[in-house]
C-alpha cells in the first residue's frame, strides 16, 4: 500500500491537540514530524504566543520549527483590519496574549490594553489571563463604535488536564453581555490562514492535520484541502458519532490514532467503505465510509458505526 504522504508535498498541522497538550508533547507527534519528508509548518488559532515564543515552546519539547513557518490567527486578524482600511498607527485595543500585541504591531497599528485612547478596533483572542476587566474593556470600546475582530471561536482548548476555556468562551462572554457578535472572525475555520500557510511552503497540494472537526477540517474543506483528523486532542468518541450524519464540509478524508499515521498506509487511515484492516478504528472507517457513501442499504448503518465507535473508545 502506497504511504500517506506519497501525494502530499507539504503538512499544515495544528498545534493543540495535536503537537501537545499545555505544556506536554503529544505522543509519538514529535518524532513524526521530525520523520516529515514532505516541509510542515504550524497553523493555530491560539493567540496567546507570537511565532518566535510558538517556536520556543516546541523546541523544548525537541522538535525545531522557523517562526517563519507558524502561522497564527492574530495575523489573519490584522489582515481583515488592513482590508476594512483601519489606518495605520491607529490604536487597537488587545484581549488576549502577547501574540496579538506583536502581530498587531508588526502591521504598522498600536495596541493598547484600555479604553482611554479611544480605539478604533478591538482585536480578541486567546490569553490564559484574560479577565473580568479585560472584557468588560473590551465591551465598552465596542458599545462605543469599535471594530471587533476575533481570531477565532473555538469553545476549549486541550491542556494537559483536560478541556479548559478557548477564546470561543470568552467572546460568547462579551456577545451575551453587549447583544451582538464580532464583525468578523478570522481564524480557522475560515481559508485565509490555510491559504496563507500554503504560500509560506510554497505548496500545491498540502494535508492538513487537526483535532478538530469544527476548525481543522472544516476549514481545510473550505480551502480546498484534504485532512486527516487525530484523536489525540478534542475529538473523541462524540464528535465520530457527529461525523455519521455530519454535512460534508466536516468530513476528514482520514482519521487516525495520531500521528504515526503520517508514516504509514493511506488506505489504513482513508475513511472508506472497504477500509482495510482489523479493530476498533478499522470498523469506525468502514462504518463511517458506508455511511457517508450511503453504499449500505440495511438501514442499519449508523447503528454499526455506533457500535464501532463504542468499541473504539472502549479499547
Amino acid at each position: 500500500m502506497a504511504p500517506l504522504l506519497d501525494g502530499y508535498d507539504a503538512l499544515i498541522v495544528d498545534a493543540d491537540g495535536v503537537i501537545y497538550r499545555g505544556s506536554v508533547a503529544v505522543p509519538f507527534a514529535v518524532d513524526a514530524l521530525r520523520a516529515s519528508p514532505v516541509p510542515w509548518c504550524l497553523l493555530t488559532n491560539n493567540a496567546a504566543l507570537p511565532p518566535a515564543a510558538i517556536a520556543e515552546r516546541i523546541a523544548r519539547l525537541g522538535l525545531a520549527i522557523d517562526p517563519s513557518n507558524v502561522v497564527t490567527s492574530p495575523q489573519g486578524a490584522v489582515a481583515y483590519l488592513q482590508e476594512y482600511g483601519v489606518p495605520a498607527g491607529s490604536p487597537v485595543l488587545i484581549v488576549g496574549g502577547v501574540g496579538i500585541d506583536e502581530a498587531v504591531s508588526a502591521a504598522g497599528y498600536t495596541p493598547v490594553r484600555d479604553r482611554s485612547v479611544t480605539p478604533v478596533a478591538v482585536v480578541q483572542g486567546f490569553g490564559p489571563e484574560v479577565g473580568w476587566r479585560e472584557l468588560s474593556e473590551a465591551g465598552y470600546a465596542i458599545t462605543a463604535g469599535a471594530v471587533w475582530v476575533a481570531t477565532n471561536l473555538d469553545l476549549s482548548i486541550p491542556t494537559e488536564h483536560g478541556l479548559a476555556p478557548g477564546n470561543g468562551a470568552l467572546v460568547s462572554a462579551i456577545q451575551l453581555a453587549i447583544g451582538r457578535a464580532p464583525d468578523a472572525v478570522t481564524g480557522k475555520p475560515e481559508p485565509l490562514l490555510f491559504t496563507l500557510a500554503a504560500e509560506r511552503l510554497g505548496s500545491s497540494r498540502p494535508l492538513v492535520v487537526g483535532d478538530r472537526i469544527d476548525t481543522d477540517i472544516q476549514g481545510a474543506n473550505r480551502a480546498g484541502m484534504d485532512s486527516l483528523l487525530v484523536l489525540t486532542g478534542v475529538a473523541g468518541a462524540q464528535e465520530l458519532v457527529d461525523l455519521i450524519d455530519a454535512d460534508p464540509q466536516f468530513r476528514p478524508i482520514y482519521i487516525a490514532e495520531d500521528l504515526q499515521a503520517l508514516s504509514g498506509p493511506v488506505d489504513a487511515v482513508r475513511v472508506a467503505p472497504d477500509a482495510p484492516g482489523s479493530g476498533p478504528l478499522a470498523e469506525v472507517l468502514r462504518g463511517l465510509g458506508r455511511a457517508w457513501s450511503k453504499s449500505d442499504a440495511s438501514g442499519n448503518v449508523s447503528d454499526q458505526v455506533r457500535q464501532a465507535i463504542d468499541a473504539w473508545a472502549r479499547r
